[in-house]
């Protein structure tokens, strides 16, 4: 029982994280629409880069065993 009323919890504390941040952002934007909108395109900025960034290093590892290669 208690393994059930620990992931309840977690989903608990999971949704009460993004009502309180939903909240922010909301009053945020309602305070300092310009601002906030400008930030927030900058976040979504560095995170498509940083998407970007780590698809491109991504290595696939189902080649083979890369163990022997180690200098």
């Amino acid at each position: 029982m208690e393994d059930s009323s620990s992931s309840r919890m977690g989903i608990v504390v999971f949704f009460a994280i993004v009502t309180v941040s939903a909240g922010t952002m909301l009053w945020l934007f309602w305070r300092f629409p310009l601002m906030t909108a400008i930030g927030t395109l900058g976040v979504l900025a560095v995170l498509g880069v940083l998407a970007r960034l780590a698809r491109s290093i991504d290595v696939d590892l189902t080649d083979g065993d890369r163990t022997e290669q180690r200098i």
